[in-house]
């Protein structure tokens, strides 16, 4: 059961609020259309249901509001717009990314692209996807964890007839296993013909909430369909009979082909055009529209123009072709040549007992349209999940490498480091002024940060800048989740990418120099296990600084900036606090810190806490630790209020 109880968006300047003190509810087992013109306030209404938008009311899943939920992602499947997927990552590797997230098991992604019919699609690109495979993506990414209850904006726009069949076969055996269905829409014929109960809304204030038999019969107008190839002479023959019959009948043209008729019926347009002679191909009786009619939704994506109507009044005479209009709703529906479901019918899925909880068949298997069916009483019982549940602190870092991996985004980063780097190195060498330290580190004295400091900054950055472009986590862009053990998560994930790319440039470093040269700058391990110390800190700190920065300004060009700004700013203030002598020497600091330790430690941990206790007073190290601290306070000021739950 979904409860929306007095939702009102935040009031505009001098302009009304969006949504004004709406409620209803859509139930269990029933499919729910939110009805209205386009910016009539529906999304903003969905938006509100889902906490994405400020404003007052609150709407209850099941008796609790969604802050209050563990797991929203297993209670609220939702699809607004396309999917908020990389381009560059495939289908099946986003699918199994999200089931990670949700905590269900990676089988689960490929028996829901069997279910939607696009696990011939597995491996295709997220960014070559066409409108309606895209939608189907997305209703398999709602559907993961088997939702009770389902928010769909406009998912039928712009789709062709058959997808839109699909489509509401699908939203139907959903709902004929009890979940809870609520899709929004602009068209009234749509509505009356696919849901159950229909909830119209107009300046984001509540009109009405009818069965959707009701709503067709006292707000929708029966009309003829017919189609000739005689459609002018048709009209004119049909308005000459109403005038002088003084019936109200009005003749809209729908292509050079197909009449539309209201106030008639097919007995009476059969007659007259047996009468006069005129050639019909084909008469139905269909819904029409609601009266007025409704603004067309721009063509996002496929660019087609909008929907031309024209209305003639009766005895007004029609030419063929004038007024022209496309779309699927403008035809009368004819089984032996139009895929398309007969108008108001709608759809019948049946239940298939395996691990997937549902399954639906598509157009190919025939769906059987039930006219006015309305789902028994009880089906209003919540579904009992059949979807095995994947727990417990590593789900976190599940999503994680799965993002990580999922494009190649962190491979094609490796080796352009590892190029710079060598290349780098080389130039250095040959140069021969600077320390055998900073020629295999790659690191001049000109350049802020090495290329594998950068390197390991771009990929922290990216770990939640990705997050905030292609949201996966939640439902909209800027909502990403910000909780301890997704944190954890990327922290960790980052910081061993960091020493991999930190190991891999100065292994292709002293390669290099040893191929070139003959000899590299690598000497004992006693000599270098200081700098590499240092350098680990330094690798770790650039990508931990990028993770943080990314997450507190929502961008990955600002968290790039953020590892940048550590020794461009902060190192040179750093300098200044700490040059000249200290008051205050820090002789004796590990005997002093192993007092207070509970237990002893060994005798070799003095030296290991000493070398970590200089490399922080570096400048470079002192800047680095100043930085993760602030941006630490920062992410948890911003971040940590957020009641999404992991």
């Amino acid at each position: 059961m979904l409860q929306a109880i007095g939702l009102t968006s935040t009031p505009r300047r001098d302009l009304p609020p969006l949504v004004d003190d709406l409620t209803f509810e859509a139930r269990p087992g029933c499919v729910t259309a939110l009805l209205g013109e386009p910016g009539s306030g529906k999304t903003t209404a969905l938006r509100l249901m889902l906490e994405l938008e400020p404003g007052r009311g609150i709407t209850y899943f099941r008796g609790r509001p969604l802050h209050r939920i563990p797991h929203p992602g297993r209670e609220v499947g939702v699809l607004l717009g396309d999917v908020p997927g990389h381009p560059a990552r495939t289908v099946r590797g986003q699918l199994r990314m999200l089931c990670a997230a949700v905590g269900v098991p990676a089988s689960r992604a490929d028996a829901m692209m069997e279910v939607v019919g696009i696990a011939g699609l597995r491996d295709q690109r997220i960014g070559s996807l066409s409108l309606g495979m895209d939608r189907r993506l997305g209703l398999a990414a709602a559907l993961l964890a088997d939702p009770c209850t389902l928010l769909l904006d406009e998912p039928s726009a712009d789709l062709q007839p058959r997808e839109r069949a699909w489509l509401h076969g699908l939203l139907r055996g959903h709902a004929s296993l009890g979940g809870a269905v609520l899709f929004t829409t602009a068209d009234a014929k749509e509505a009356a013909r696919s849901a159950d109960r229909v909830v119209s809304i107009a300046s984001g204030r509540l009109v009405a909430d009818q069965e959707a038999a009701d709503f067709a019969r006292t707000r929708l107008r029966p009309r003829v369909a017919v189609r000739t190839p005689h459609a002018a002479r048709l009209a004119d023959v049909l308005g000459r009979e109403a005038r002088a019959a003084h019936r109200a009948v009005e003749i809209v043209a729908e292509s050079g082909s197909r009449l539309s008729v209201y106030g008639s019926d097919c007995a009476e347009v059969g007659e007259a055009a047996f009468r006069n002679g005129v050639l019909v191909h084909q008469l139905a009786d269909e819904t029409g529209d609601a009266g007025a009619p409704v603004p067309p939704v721009p063509q996002a994506r496929t660019g087609g123009p909008p929907k031309a109507e024209a209305r003639v009044e009766a005895g007004a005479p029609v030419r063929a072709g004038a007024g022209a209009a496309t779309g699927p709703d403008a035809a009368p529906h004819d089984p032996r040549t139009d895929p398309r479901p007969a108008p108001g019918a709608g759809f019948r899925a049946e239940a298939v007992p395996v691990a997937v909880s549902w399954a639906t068949p598509g157009p190919e298997a025939g769906e059987r349209p039930v006219a006015g069916a309305h789902p028994p009483a009880a089906r209003s019982a919540p579904p009992v999940s059949a979807v095995r549940r994947v727990g417990g602190p590593l789900r976190p870092l599940r999503y994680e490498l799965r993002r990580v991996f999922g494009t190649a985004t962190p491979f094609l980063t490796a080796a352009l480091v590892v190029a710079v780097s060598a290349l780098t190195a080389l130039v250095l060498a040959r140069a021969g002024h600077a320390p055998r330290d900073r020629v295999l580190a790659a690191w001049p004295d000109l350049v802020p940060l090495p290329p594998a400091a950068l390197g390991a900054g771009l990929l922290g950055a990216l770990a939640f800048g990705e997050e905030y472009r292609y949201p996966a986590l939640a439902a909209d862009r800027g909502t990403v989740p910000r909780r301890l053990g997704l944190l954890t998560a990327k922290l960790g994930v980052c910081a061993v990418l960091a020493l991999l790319l930190g190991a891999l440039a100065v292994t292709a470093d002293a390669a290099a120099l040893r191929l070139v040269f003959g000899r590299g700058p690598l000497g004992t391990w006693a000599e270098w296990a200081a700098p590499a110390a240092s350098w680990a800190g330094l690798l770790v700190g650039c990508a931990w600084a990028g993770v943080l920065g990314s997450a507190v300004f929502r961008s990955a060009s600002a968290g790039l900036a953020a590892v940048l700004a550590v020794p461009v700013m902060v190192v040179p203030l750093v300098r200044k606090v700490l040059e000249g002598p200290s008051a205050y020497p820090a002789t004796g600091f590990a005997t002093r810190l192993r007092g207070l330790a509970s237990a002893p430690w060994p005798a070799d941990a003095d030296r290991w806490v000493l070398g970590a206790f200089r490399v922080m007073v570096q400048p470079v190290g002192a800047a680095l630790v100043l930085s993760l601290m602030v941006l630490l306070c920062a992410y948890g000021f911003t971040g940590l209020r957020g009641r999404v739950r992991w």
